[in-house]
């Protein structure tokens, strides 16, 4: 049977678990515990709750500040693909940073409410200000201090 590893999305976009065994970092449930989501009482005894390894953490971190994600990922998105990596799971999710990265990596995904991905995106940022380009998302020029957006490359 195979390993599926549950993204906040994933159960906020389900009707019911699929036929598999399920697993999900701590913060996807301290998400859905803030959201108030009625489904974690019908489902949080069959979701297995696991941390990620610092080891999976740091290649995850690597390889979505390679692709300009870094930005674009939540603390719990980045425990997702790690968690993903240590249990050797496919990712259920329809978060298109975490398919994109999941797919850098070779990792499994599947979308659950939405269509997934179909090609990996890098991305590249633009001060709305001044103009310069980054490959990471600085959030704010250092140059200018205007705000950055991000644009897919080319």
């Amino acid at each position: 049977m195979s390993m599926l590893v549950l993204d906040s999305s994933a159960f906020f976009s389900m009707d019911g678990l699929p036929e598999e065994e399920h697993v999900c970092p701590p913060g996807v449930i301290r998400e859905l515990e803030n959201h108030e989501d009625p489904r974690l009482a019908l489902w949080g005894d069959m979701v297995r709750v696991s941390d990620c390894t610092k080891e999976s953490l740091a290649i995850v971190d690597a390889a979505a500040a390679k692709s300009g994600d870094a930005s674009r990922l939540s603390p719990v998105d980045r425990t997702v693909l790690a968690l993903a990596l240590d249990v050797g799971g496919t990712i259920l999710s329809d978060d298109y940073s975490i398919q994109n990265v999941a797919r850098i990596l070779g990792i499994g995904f599947r979308p659950v409410g939405m269509a997934g991905i179909k090609k990996v995106v890098k991305w590249n940022y633009r001060c709305v200000g001044c103009g310069k380009w980054f490959k990471e998302d600085p959030r704010e020029c250092p140059i200018c201090g205007s705000a950055t957006r991000g644009y897919r490359r080319k």
